[in-house]
């Protein structure tokens, strides 16, 4: 193979991964994440941590408009490097997100991933069923809506024989 074939392909190749390594949050916001704890030491005692900055990410499971402004229901998930969420059955738990600024829930909903930083203000007890659940309640600084996942795996095809199409 011709050298500058083999170069232009790794170019093509690393420029069509360098999206997947971008972060979701800004920079000027994620500085401020103060709280490097885990979600479960968190959700045990979140008055302890009240006034924190903290960034989590999860699955939308409700959004809604309020009296004192939009609220997103999410289920914890862990993030990967890029600070998105990772898609998987492997949570710790629920939070709240608040904010001042407009979420609209069609924009949000159920089943969207999303990635916080925010002050960690208080937590509310409700109920999921009939079992009473404590929630520790994000006040947004930002909010990144992640897109949803694409397959970007190789398609192929293989087939012998005559075939028609109608």
């Amino acid at each position: 193979m011709p050298r500058g074939f083999v170069r232009m392909m790794v170019w093509m190749a690393a420029a069509a991964l360098l999206p997947g390594c971008a972060t979701g949050i800004s920079k000027e916001v994620r500085s401020q994440v103060t709280y490097e704890g885990g979600f479960a030491e968190l959700q045990q005692n979140p008055e302890r941590f009240k006034g924190q900055t903290v960034i989590f990410g999860g699955k939308v499971i409700a959004s809604e408009m309020l009296a004192q402004g939009p609220e997103l229901v999410v289920l914890q998930l862990e993030l990967d490097g890029g600070d998105r969420p990772q898609d998987n059955d492997q949570s710790k738990g629920r939070f709240l997100i608040h904010s001042k600024q407009f979420i609209d829930p069609a924009i949000y909903p159920q089943g969207t991933l999303v990635t916080v930083v925010g002050t960690l203000e208080e937590s509310q007890e409700r109920l999921i069923g009939q079992m009473a659940y404590r929630y520790p309640v994000i006040n947004a600084l930002e909010i990144k809506r992640w897109p949803p996942p694409t397959d970007n795996s190789p398609r192929f095809h293989f087939g012998i024989g005559v075939g028609t199409v109608f």
